[in-house]
């Protein structure tokens, strides 16, 4: 009786191919985890960008916290002033502050001189003064110089405008007059809205000043806001009053002669 040979199954393993493709998936990986390396941000100097860019001096005054890739040229760059700014002399930041200084002394003595002429002369009750940034501003309100949706100077208004004429007749300051009117719509034949209105108010103001004591007329500027630049909400008679206004902005020097 023959002896029956038993066959048994060999354990060949994974195919070759998997071999070759585990070594390209590795090699996948590892370009990955390289592009990721390459891509982290130093934190120190990020942090010294993101606060050099929030201090404009900082950033004006000191280097870059980042490596220049061509230090030479930045340095020729220097060298040569194409890299040099508007506040690299601490001469021109003390000069800068000293300007500052001259244009509030300004200010301050152009406020003091119109709030004495006011007492003076007993406007205050119907004139009020205030001071900004463009200079000294003069409120004065519709009632005063017109009647409603009309911009004919009231002959009770005009005494006023000829003292307030007087105190600009001893001032060199440009002067702006704005025309400010109240929400409410307007719709006539001369104004169709409150644009037309505020506008003619202003240029009222400016001709009688002009005609009644020969003012340079380069001197003065108008501008009508309409109803855009309300004082108060446009939501009761009261309001709508102190909004209805003509305000004469006495500029100040520096701000005269850019207009």
């Amino acid at each position: 009786m023959k002896r029956r040979n038993i066959r048994r199954n060999k354990n060949k393993g994974a195919p070759k191919w998997m071999v070759t493709y585990s070594d390209m998936v590795t090699l996948i990986l590892v370009f990955f985890i390289l592009l990721f390396s390459m891509s982290q941000i130093d934190s120190v100097k990020f942090e010294a960008i993101s606060e050099s860019f929030k201090n404009r001096m900082i950033f004006d005054f000191y280097p870059s916290p980042v490596p220049m890739e061509n230090p030479t040229e930045h340095t020729r760059d220097e060298e040569s002033g194409k890299n040099s700014n508007e506040f690299e002399n601490p001469t021109q930041l003390e000069n800068k502050q000293d300007d500052d200084d001259t244009t509030q002394d300004s200010l301050d003595n152009l406020m003091e001189n119109v709030d004495q002429y006011l007492d003076e002369n007993e406007l205050n009750n119907v004139i009020s003064a205030t001071r900004t940034d463009q200079g000294v501003v003069l409120v004065l309100q519709e009632s005063i110089l017109f009647d409603s949706g009309e911009a004919e100077i009231l002959a009770s208004g005009k005494p006023f405008l000829s003292k307030i004429a007087s105190m600009l007749d001893s001032l060199p300051n440009n002067v702006k007059v704005e025309g400010h009117t109240d929400d409410r719509p307007i719709d006539s034949f001369r104004y169709p809205s409150n644009w037309e209105l505020s506008g003619a108010r202003a240029s009222s103001v400016i001709r009688y000043m002009i005609e009644e004591n020969k003012f340079d007329e380069s001197r003065f500027s108008s501008v009508g806001y309409g109803d855009t630049r309300p004082l108060v909400e446009n939501t009761s008679e009261e309001n709508w009053a102190k909004n209805r206004r003509v305000e004469i902005v006495i500029l100040e020097e520096s701000q005269g002669d850019d207009e």
